[in-house]
């Protein structure tokens, strides 16, 4: 191994560098060279920062976190689809094997198109290619539907790249979470395929139909659709139960929680989130105040809610609800707690992530049209971190100065 790496280092390396025949294709080369191996560039002279990870592992790391949603999710798709369309001999490889055909495709067209942008990008404007794109790659189709048609995924992987970051300067220059505005454009684009009771659909004409792998699917069904439990809660008139309506619906506070429902690839289980909320935090790599402001904001606004005389079923649901149901959960994981467009002080991180649990209950009871508020309350979120670090580090200053003052003054 060592001998390869030495002919690539002095024979194929050099030919990518400055003054080499592929100088413009160093990213490329960079990217692919490091991909399995840690960077060998190394500072010549003291001092040095030394640290036991540096970007690609960090990325690496939020991926692993990614894992149990992602196997969840391809389990729980192949499930759906084959409740939907009454396979009755389905059994669980045959749910792996259906979710897999419909999440994988998506994963790699995701991956495949905002790759093309990243290299095109990098290559423009000689630099590396950031390992970000790792976790924005996964993020994106783990917040979709599993039944979105690849097309609509490359079109909003490439807004999410181009638009959320790359005109901005690339990463640790945007505002916004990529993945995030990615899926915002999608759903003002093209709602009926991302929201709704359209987000499930069970079709019995596919390629699949009747293959041993997949299972049998029943002939006498043509298309299910499936509302979500938010999707339910927000259409129950005044004076209607949401908690009843829900229960009619088949859906209850443990499947919920476990996440065999309809909803996107990755955020239906709370389950697989925790766990991998749990590793984030072991590790250090997400912010847990980020992650327990947000839950704590999400529970107090929904406790609020359930206080307050107002004639809005959403608004008599258990904060536990607004917990295990939408994509709070994962939003609150694995979004909000992007370190370049989230807030970067400790105190700030607090704010900001109990504001987005707050915003999050606000939207889904004060705007039905609306009832999954996560995506919102993170991206608006994402354009206040700036001024509530300014807050922050302002009061930081007031306090200073007043203990010199009174230092002074003694």
């Amino acid at each position: 191994m060592k001998a390869l790496f030495d002919f690539m280092d002095k024979k194929i390396g050099p030919l990518f560098e400055k003054g080499g025949k592929f100088e413009r294709l160093y990213p490329l080369w960079e990217a692919g060279d490091t991909f399995n191996r840690t960077p060998g560039d190394v500072t010549p002279s003291a001092p040095h920062v030394r640290d036991s990870i540096d970007q690609k592992r960090l990325m690496i790391f939020v991926v692993y976190a990614l894992l149990p949603c992602i196997l969840f999710g391809i389990w729980n798709a192949g499930n759906q689809f084959n409740i939907a369309n009454g396979v009755e001999d389905a059994t669980l490889m045959t749910d792996l094997i259906r979710g897999a055909a419909m999440v994988v495709p998506i994963i790699f067209v995701s991956y495949l198109v905002g790759g093309l942008w990243e290299v095109l990008f990098a290559i423009t404007r000689r630099h590396e290619i950031n390992e970000g794109f790792l976790v924005t790659g996964m993020l994106f189709p783990l917040v979709l539907p599993p039944t979105l048609p690849l097309w609509q995924v490359a079109i909003g992987i490439s807004f999410g790249i181009v638009i959320g970051k790359e005109i901005f300067g690339g990463v640790g220059y945007n505002i916004l979470n990529p993945a995030l505005t990615a899926r915002a454009f999608l759903f003002f684009a093209y709602p009926a395929q991302i929201s709704g009771d359209k987000v499930w659909v069970g079709t019995a004409h596919t390629a699949f139909d009747n293959n041993p792998l997949f299972g049998t699917v029943a002939e006498n069904i043509d298309g299910v659709t499936m509302a979500t439990p938010l999707a339910i809660a927000a259409a129950v008139e005044k004076g209607g139960d949401a908690i009843a309506a829900i229960g009619d619906a088949g859906y209850t506070l443990l499947n919920m929680t476990v996440g065999n429902i309809p909803g996107c690839i990755g955020s239906t289980s709370a389950i697989a989130i925790l766990l991998g909320m749990g590793f984030l935090i072991l590790t250090g790599i997400g912010s847990w105040r980020i992650m327990v402001s947000g839950i704590v904001g999400c529970i107090a606004m929904g406790a609020l809610f359930n206080v307050l005389p107002l004639d809005n079923p959403f608004a008599a649901l258990p904060f536990v609800y607004h917990l295990v149901m939408g994509g709070f959960l994962f939003g609150i994981v694995f979004m909000a707690t992007d370190p370049v467009s989230a807030s970067a002080t400790n105190l700030g991180k607090l704010i900001y992530g109990f504001l987005i649990g707050a915003l999050t209950v606000l939207i889904r009871v004060a705007n039905p049209a609306y009832p999954e508020g996560a995506m919102l309350a993170i991206l608006f979120m994402n354009v206040m971190a700036p001024l509530v670090d300014h807050f922050v580090v302002q009061g930081h200053i007031k306090k200073r100065t007043a203990y010199a003052r009174a230092l002074n003054n003694a």
